[in-house]
């Protein structure tokens, strides 16, 4: 959405977001795995196509963290909004900052829940809240990944979070059949490189043509 390069100054209703979900109790319930339901796209990317007028998902590139019988659930991944100092979010989730160095890139991760932070990380970390997606990529919503990271401990690879994009059961299914979707592989380079501004392009040309 915004280009990297600036400091973001982060409004203050992020500021209270990014407090709320320091406080909410673990992950939230629409990361639990489900059961049964339709072929899981959990792990896929979700790829908008030109189909979608509503700008909050124009050109968006989503990693699935869930899909099945219940619903789905997805983090945009293509929408850095600016970057903030680390020791700022770890004091805003109640941990010490001082003498803390570097920045964490924020993403719109959807509209959704904007109150929820969520970190997108490569599982050589995890903790009891990580949900593990697959292929190597987990989701975590627990301060404890940002101490891991503040003390060099964390992820190798890692993508911050405010919000999430979710659907209703069988609602997913309705928009793919509609086009306004389409599903490809994801890959660790495609989810956490910085080159967002050719996410979509490069994720689009994944399609698999059907003849």
């Amino acid at each position: 959405m915004r280009s990297r390069g600036r400091r973001l100054r982060v409004p203050w209703v992020v500021v209270a977001a990014l407090a709320l979900a320091a406080a909410g109790p673990g992950a939230p319930p629409v990361l639990r795995a489900g059961a049964g339901g339709p072929v899981s796209l959990a792990g896929q990317l979700l790829v908008a196509t030109e189909e979608i007028r509503d700008p909050r998902f124009h050109h968006t590139v989503i990693y699935m963290v869930r899909h099945d019988a219940t619903g789905a659930l997805g983090l945009v991944v293509n929408r850095p909004l600016g970057e903030t100092p680390l020791a700022r979010l770890l004091e805003l989730f109640g941990a010490a900052g001082e003498g803390v160095g570097g920045s964490v890139r924020v993403h719109y991760g959807g509209p959704v829940e904007i109150t929820r932070a969520f970190v997108l990380h490569t599982t050589d970390w995890a903790s009891a809240e990580t949900t593990v997606v697959g292929g190597g990529i987990g989701v975590t919503s627990h301060p404890a990944v940002l101490d891991a990271i503040a003390r060099g401990q964390g992820p190798r690879r890692s993508l911050f979070a405010l919000g999430y994009a979710g659907w209703a059961a069988r609602q997913l299914e309705g928009e793919l059949e509609r086009g306004a979707w389409i599903s490809v592989p994801a890959d660790e380079a495609l989810v956490f490189d910085d080159a967002a501004e050719s996410k979509w392009r490069r994720a689009t040309a994944r399609r698999k043509i059907e003849i």
